[in-house]
């Protein structure tokens, strides 16, 4: 048996119906909901990561993005975690090729757990450093919502780094974004900056926490003081 097959009987064989009900809900699978039409095993995070360990080295990055293209969620799951562990065991090429394949296969990475689990240690850690980081703004400006998902959070690498300007452009861009996934990206994003840097926060709040969408504006605050925090949701409601 080849090892993309014995990775998809293994995943059906930890098929668990009753978290697989649960997920339709979880990740909002009903008509005219982001996750519409997506269909789930039921397997656990753990059980998807102890194989995905047990099988990065042997599977081709060929074999890996058509795991990506795969009905079940648990499956591209899979296969993000595997491209995340070949992209940290990898050559400079093979991260390059890693990242080249991440961009050309974004549409499948269409959950905000997929592109939570793989933005910012592929993509991020691959632009983290280098002059150019346009295909951010392009994501950020993009119809497909994963894209303008994978910008900000691609960030989360520059800011583990000390490195806010990226985050802090693209956050404010994406405060008009009309999508709630968007704003809880934006929120978390500027939450992880403040705790590095609390007064990078600080001013970002001062000239935007009036007018940003108040799911971003919470996730921002969860780390300041009480004191603050009143403060700026009172401006939010001015």
């Amino acid at each position: 048996m080849n090892t993309l097959k014995q990775i998809e009987k293994e995943l059906i064989a930890d098929a668990n119906p009753v978290r697989a009900h649960h997920a339709l809900r979880y990740f909002k699978t009903a008509p005219g909901e982001y996750g519409y039409g997506d269909k789930f095993l039921g397997v656990s995070s753990p059980d998807i990561r102890r194989i995905s360990k047990n099988h990065f080295k042997k599977l081709s990055l060929n074999q890996t993005i058509n795991l990506l293209h795969e009905t079940w969620h648990e499956a591209r799951l899979c296969a993000l975690f595997i491209l995340v562990l070949k992209y940290q065991h990898g050559t400079e090429l093979a991260k390059q090729q890693i990242v080249e394949s991440y961009l050309k296969n974004t549409k499948f990475v269409n959950n905000w757990d997929l592109v939570d689990c793989s933005a910012s240690k592929i993509l991020g850690n691959w632009l983290l450093g280098k002059p150019d980081q346009s295909i951010l703004y392009n994501f950020a400006s993009s119809d497909l919502l994963w894209e303008r998902r994978i910008a900000i959070i691609s960030t989360l690498e520059f800011i583990r780094n000390i490195q806010f300007v990226h985050t802090l452009a693209l956050a404010e861009i994406l405060l008009g974004d009309s999508h709630d996934l968007i704003h809880k990206a934006v929120g978390w994003s500027l939450r992880e900056v403040g705790k590095k840097d609390q007064k990078q926060l600080i001013i970002f709040l001062d000239n935007h926490a009036a007018t940003m969408p108040r799911t971003a504006l919470r996730y921002a605050i969860e780390k300041l003081d009480i004191r603050l925090r009143q403060h700026y949701m009172s401006l939010k409601n001015k």
